[in-house]
């Protein structure tokens, strides 16, 4: 298999129907779960040999943007596939879309799913779908990151026939708190099987990558006079009314933060020193300060969120505005070694699949570099407390600390 790398072909060895081919950001799962395909339907690299004329039909599940920038149509072409059957090799036929469709697909049989970026997680509507899909197809499940609980593998966990349902691992696993109002898990037992259970299906792609990261904190002031009143009169000064919930405090003390002038003068700063940069930013009011600022005759300014999807500039000097959520995977980008994260979003998978867009195997660059812009804020202070240890921040338990 000569366009893959070794340790991509030991993965291809090791995986199996219903395995979750795990890998960082940048390591090549598109292309490995395609040559898994290939092979699993009568093909092979060396040397070559077409599928077999009745090769299932593939459908690949992933998110929007992937979907819309054709990132996988890309992918494809290596393999002799494309989404027109006339031009695909063995005619199958290919669909690609995301997962917000993924029910449009629950009665599909006989085919080969590739589900990319791990969404089966808690009990919705994307999870009844997969489970119903898992059952009459063939399937395999690509994640950066596949689990940070026991509940997390759940329903994977019952596509691959361990479990009937839920309520068997739940009988099985799971010790609920009884002082809490809503179902709570203390404590897990029987951990051993869980284990086993989860080694049979994780198939990890190991690499040495060719990069090398270099995260940097730097500190930025903000209006303690304001922060501080706000956190002990609980007043919002936007909207000239007390808050009602955590989170409207929390937003409020992080606008109050996160729109110091010392952000920006160290933002522009950076720019000075790295003329391609991408900037990772959380809310719109965030965006509208980054728009303001005159970065320089010649710099094209572009954005990805949820108003625009614009491309990422072709000059020579530019700046690329990101919105994490709309933004922090399914693209990447060779062009530039440094990004500036503006704010810190609350989720540390996030923050990983944000710094992966430039972590590319193809890069042309060695050294990467990581701006993380920081104030000594308690809310700044408990949110990185959390990224570091690989916790989501909740806004409600930190603001309590703080009642009055």
């Amino acid at each position: 298999m000569a366009f893959l790398y070794d340790y991509q072909e030991e993965a291809v060895r090791k995986m199996k129907n219903g395995c979750i081919l795990c890998g960082g950001v940048g390591s090549g799962k598109s292309r490995t779960s395609l040559a898994y395909y290939v092979i699993q339907n009568g093909g092979s690299f060396e040397p070559f040999k077409p599928m077999k004329p009745n090769a299932k039909n593939l459908y690949i599940i992933t998110t929007a943007r992937k979907r819309d920038t054709l990132e996988w149509e890309g992918e494809l072409i290596p393999f002799m596939l494309d989404k027109d059957p006339e031009k695909s090799m063995s005619k199958v036929q290919i669909v690609i879309d995301s997962w917000n469709n993924i029910g449009k697909y629950k009665d599909v049989k006989n085919a080969f799913f590739i589900f990319d970026e791990q969404r089966v997680v808690g009990k919705g509507a994307w999870v009844k779908a997969f489970l119903k899909i898992t059952k009459c197809n063939n399937w395999i499940l690509l994640s950066a990151t596949p689990g940070d609980t026991w509940q997390d593998y759940i329903p994977v966990f019952i596509a691959n026939g361990f479990y009937e349902n839920r309520t068997e691992f739940n009988r099985e696993h799971c010790v609920f708190s009884r002082f809490s109002k809503y179902p709570k898990v203390e404590r897990y037992f029987n951990i051993g099987r869980l284990i086993r259970l989860r080694n049979s299906i994780l198939v990890d792609m190991e690499f040495i990558r060719p990069t090398t990261p270099h995260h940097e904190d730097i500190y930025v002031e903000y209006n303690r006079i304001i922060y501080k009143d706000m956190m002990k009169n609980r007043w919002d000064i936007w909207k000239n009314e007390p808050f009602q919930t955590a989170a409207e405090l929390c937003y409020a003390l992080r606008k109050v933060v996160n729109s110091d002038d010392s952000r920006l003068v160290a933002t522009m700063e950076l720019f000075e020193k790295h003329p391609r940069m991408i900037i990772f930013y959380n809310f719109d009011y965030e965006l509208e300060l980054l728009k303001s600022q005159y970065y320089g005759e010649g710099v094209e300014v572009a954005e990805w969120n949820g108003h625009k999807h614009q491309p990422i500039p072709e000059c020579d000097s530019w700046v690329y505005l990101v919105q994490y959520t709309a933004g922090a995977e399914g693209w990447n980008c060779i062009k530039t070694d440094t990004i500036v994260f503006y704010s810190q979003n609350y989720s540390y998978k996030i923050m990983e699949q944000a710094a992966g867009r430039i972590d590319r195997l193809n890069t042309g660059y060695r050294d990467l570099y990581y701006y993380h812009l920081k104030s000594r804020a308690s809310i700044d202070l408990a949110i990185n407390r959390a990224l570091a240890e690989k916790k989501k921040f909740n806004e409600g338990k930190w603001s309590n600390k703080f009642k009055t």
